[in-house]
């Protein structure tokens, strides 16, 4: 799930084009069969939520059918040259009505394979969009024979005037599996979403996958939209609804209904993934002019207790899985905490503008925990990092399972812990105070820098500021705060002492009195 090729998923998400359904003539003119519009079920007044929820209880009672082969050309097709083939702009759907939307589909072909159906849905008819050759410009892509009518799609991508009102800028991609990924106002591409992972991080991980999706067409004007999606797989079928409202800050709230096939299978809910190649405390040996790089430097989680926790995330030699045992969980996400471009001095890909992908549940989650999963990289071109929900109880076949959620694409951070941060992190050799003094044995020095909040109040009397420090295995030797006049805030340092080849969390947080004033940072630890 985690390692798909970022260069060739960015590239294709910049491709541009999408069809008006005025290919419908074309496709009949061919001799072909065009896909026909689909009538609400069950006299139904109109398509909607309650119809693919219908289609996902009636699929989760069949066996998985295999996807229909692509034609030879495509299955075949060098991934450079699919880059090539980019949808014709003026063939956009809904770029009439005064609509703010424009929809644009993705081409099959090379690591794209699985056809998915896209519907438009006017006055609750839903129609499928037809493929035809004349919605593509294919650049060097050469066919011998037309393709099929029915050929269907890789994914497809809506436009919004979200940098310039006079144009129209991507605002949210589905394209391959379950993967979908939307932006707010001036950012880039970064972290991605998945629609659910099944046995993630583990040898048995299955991938579902979208295979269908109807949007409503918007009223003339409207600066929202709704996009239902069928979810199928060997775990489970799934009912989504999706309420995308762009803007400064983007927001994607997600309603689904899963129906389970299996027994005795890890579902991650809200799932997200990202890209942590290196950061300012394992650069190692790395011949690169950039001190940092990655999507994401953080997950943070808003407890259900109210504790916000920071951990930071890292580049490891193995595959680690941490777990954060919780109850009604009040939010999770991928931050992209450092903004300053001299962290990173990419002018191209611009790591400074990676958005935070925050979600906030819609009602109790009950128990459970959230997963991150780290896993190595040898270059920054795979997505190495995830983060989802796990139920304490895992949903069982036969018995549908309701969840909700609000997702938000933000650069900005004021929402997200408000208190102090932990903004730098760094550790050391810990070393004799004086010559007659010898280092403590097995020792390592951490320095945890907190900014924000209400810390700047306190850098005229620290002494009213205490640092709590703790580990779960080995002995914290020392511990003291600095103020930082750098950063306006407090540099919090200790010394664990811990035995070679032994594991421990740590925990750090500022306090003022029995008040937490700052979040929580935390890490596992292993001595060498």
């Amino acid at each position: 799930m985690f390692q798909i090729d970022r260069r060739k998923l960015v590239a294709s998400l910049a491709l541009s084009g999408a069809s008006t359904l005025a290919g419908r003539a074309e496709a009949q003119q061919s001799g072909a069969s065009a896909p026909q519009p689909q009538a609400a079920p069950n006299g139904a007044s109109g398509f909607g939520y309650e119809s693919v929820l219908r289609r996902a209880r009636e699929i989760a009672s069949v066996p998985l059918t295999p996807p229909p082969a692509l034609p030879e050309p495509l299955a075949k097709l060098d991934a450079d040259v699919w880059r090539d083939i980019r949808f014709r702009p003026e063939r956009a759907l809904l770029s009439n009505n005064n609509s703010q939307f424009r929809l644009q589909t993705y081409h099959l072909g090379a690591h794209f394979r699985r056809p998915v159906t896209v519907n438009m849905i006017r006055d609750g008819i839903a129609t499928p969009i037809p493929y035809t050759a004349n919605l593509f410009d294919y650049g060097a892509a050469k066919f011998e024979k037309p393709l099929p009518v029915n050929l269907g799609f890789a994914g497809f991508r809506l436009q919004f005037p979200l940098n310039d009102p006079r144009g129209f800028d991507e605002v949210i991609s589905f394209l391959g599996a379950s993967a979908f990924r939307f932006l707010g106002r001036g950012q880039r591409y970064g972290v991605s979403s998945r629609g659910l992972v099944v046995n993630g991080g583990a040898a048995l991980e299955e991938t579902p996958f979208f295979r269908e999706f109807w949007i409503e067409t918007p009223e003339s004007g409207a600066d929202r939209i709704t996009i239902y999606a069928l979810l199928d797989g060997e775990a489970a079928t799934g009912a989504y609804r999706f309420d995308l409202f762009p803007g400064a800050e983007t927001a994607l709230e997600v309603n689904l209904t899963l129906f389970p096939r299996k027994a005795g299978v890890k579902l991650g809910l809200a799932p997200l993934a990202s890209m942590f190649f290196m950061g300012e405390t394992d650069r190692g040996a790395r011949a690169d002019h950039r001190p940092e790089v990655h999507d994401s430097d953080g997950l943070l989680i808003h407890t259900g207790a109210g504790e916000w926790l920071w951990r930071p995330l890292r580049n490891p030699g193995a595959p680690e899985v941490s777990a954060f045992l919780d109850k009604n969980v009040r939010g999770f996400g991928l931050i992209q905490r450092d903004r300053t471009f001299e962290h990173y001095q990419d002018l191209d890909l611009a790591y400074e503008l990676r958005p935070n992908c925050w979600i906030e549940p819609i009602g109790a989650w009950g128990e459970g925990h959230v997963e991150l999963l780290e896993s190595p990289a040898a270059d920054e071109t795979g997505e190495n990092i995830g983060a989802f929900w796990v139920p304490r109880e895992a949903p069982e076949p036969g018995k549908p399972f309701t969840l909700g959620y609000r997702m938000r694409s933000t650069l900005e951070m004021a929402r997200l812990s408000p208190a102090g941060r932990a903004i730098g992190a760094y550790q050391t050799e810990v070393k004799a105070s004086s010559p007659k003094e010898q280092a403590p044995p097995n020792a390592r020095r951490f320095l945890i820098d907190f900014a924000g909040g209400d810390l700047p109040f306190f850098l005229t009397d620290p002494s009213a500021v205490a640092a709590t420090v703790t580990a779960t295995n080995g002995r914290i030797l020392r511990s003291s705060l600095t103020p930082n006049p750098h950063t306006k805030g407090l540099r919090a340092s200790f010394d664990l002492q811990l035995e070679p080849g032994q594991s421990t969390d740590l925990r750090v947080f500022l306090r003022n009195g029995s008040r937490a004033i700052t979040e929580t940072w935390t890490t596992p630890f292993k001595a060498e």
